[in-house]
């Protein structure tokens, strides 16, 4: 098959599709399990609803879009705010999924009707870098202190052998990402995270005893959402991140198919998709969800682009949601290896913020575009907040309104001709 293209449509013979459905699976695993894992929620739920997601994706496409519906990053900022404070709970979180969800669904009639281009205008690419690096600037912290590498609330001192299984998991996931090849490469985060446990259990740091103890069958744990509309404002400004990215991810597996997706089946079809999902798992207690670059690596590197094996992959991880050891064997992990882990992932998340950019081509000669960009990165950074009554606005939720507001004062300003930098008439 090596060299072969398999095209979305096409089957794969069941002995050859259950390897490939199986690396699709690992492909997503890691980053999509990290999410629960950081928010204290059973992995079972977000592995059963992103499978089931990812087959709503598959039917609403009508199988012509080859993609994977993976646990969203965006919301890891927002929803950290409402589990500080003691007013709120996951449960809030959820009410904020549900309505994100429902947003999305919105925006994909919208898409059906007018287009894409208002979303550069409301949110133009000197906006839309910064905000998705802040995703991960902002969680910098929390990566040290999940690792043990600074004192917090959990660790009151520096504990040796938390930094080695630190140093471990991320050298690597590092260098794992430059060094490795083939199937390999595509599941280096796996195997960083499998080589960090490995040590946190030779150094007695791992509490096998849930895994022991654990039965073969469990159902997930379900979760009823609550709503607030504090919670939501604090949660729905991510949603504008995941639809430009997911539009991205369209572009991007486009080019790999060599179809456009944003015709046939249609960008409207394929955020609808998300955005029943989202708002499915926000009911069922799980994550939002959004299309996996990493999956979309591994179609780039195996040339099978087959909905089958997606599907395949999403039926692997619904039951791998019912297994109960599987869940149990996630929620050993040890702080020091997710720390590990995410210490890269936040990290690349703020990269690909700055790629962004460089992959629009920003123009930063231009006074906008790098007031824009600045005022952003303070806005998110800074601390600074907005309190209306009850609700709090801050970091990337806050910057992303600013930058939201911006992106429209300056477009109108265009419009006016009244800008320092507008073409002189012949």
């Amino acid at each position: 098959m090596k060299g072969k293209i398999i095209q979305i449509e096409e089957r794969v013979p069941l002995l050859k599709g259950i390897p490939l459905s199986i690396q699709h699976t690992f492909a997503m695993f890691s980053a999509s399990v990290l999410v629960p894992w950081l928010f204290g929620i059973n992995a079972a739920i977000v592995l059963l609803m992103n499978g089931v997601g990812t087959l709503i994706f598959i039917f609403i496409t009508k199988g012509r879009a080859p993609a994977y519906l993976g646990s969203s990053f965006a919301f890891l900022s927002p929803t950290f705010i409402l589990l500080a404070n003691p007013n709120y709970g996951y449960q809030y979180a959820l009410g904020g999924f549900v309505v994100t969800g429902l947003i999305f669904a919105v925006v994909a009639i919208a898409i059906k009707f007018v287009g894409t281009k208002w979303i550069d205008i409301v949110l133009p690419p000197a906006a839309m870098g910064p905000v998705v690096a802040l995703i991960g600037l902002e969680l910098a912290g929390t990566a040290a202190k999940n690792g043990g590498l600074i004192l917090s609330e959990t660790y009151t001192e520096i504990n040796p052998q938390f930094v080695i299984v630190f140093i471990v998991t991320i050298a690597f996931a590092v260098f794992g990402q430059v060094l490795f090849r083939g199937f390999a490469a595509a599941i280096s985060i796996l195997i960083a995270i499998i080589t960090g446990y490995l040590v946190a259990l030779f150094m007695g740091l791992v509490d096998f005893s849930g895994v022991v103890n654990a039965g073969v069958f469990a159902l997930p744990n379900f979760m009823i959402p609550k709503f607030s509309l504090e919670a939501i404002l604090i949660i729905v400004p991510a949603s504008l991140v995941v639809i430009s990215e997911h539009i991205g991810h369209q572009v991007v597996t486009s080019a790999i198919v060599e179809r456009d997706l944003l015709k046939d089946p249609g960008l409207h079809r394929t955020l609808l998709s998300d955005g029943i999902s989202t708002t499915l798992s926000g009911l069922c207690g799980s994550v939002p969800t959004t299309t996996y670059g990493e999956n979309i690596g591994v179609m780039a590197i195996t040339k099978v682009y087959s909905v089958w094996v997606i599907g395949g992959a999403a039926v692997i991880s619904i039951l791998l949601a019912f297994f109960a050891p599987a869940s149990a064997l996630i929620n050993s992990i040890p702080g020091p290896v997710m720390g590990g882990i995410s210490f890269l992932l936040y990290g690349m998340i703020g990269a690909s913020g700055i790629r962004l950019i460089v992959d629009r081509k920003v123009n930063y000669a231009e006074a906008r575009n790098l007031v824009m960009t600045a005022v952003i990165f303070v806005v998110g950074l800074s601390g600074v907040y907005v309190q209306l009554g009850d609700v709090k606005l801050t970091g990337m939720c806050l910057a992303t309104i600013v930058g939201m507001a911006l992106g429209v004062i300056f477009f109108v300003i265009d419009r006016l001709k009244i800008a320092n930098d507008a073409d002189e008439p012949d």
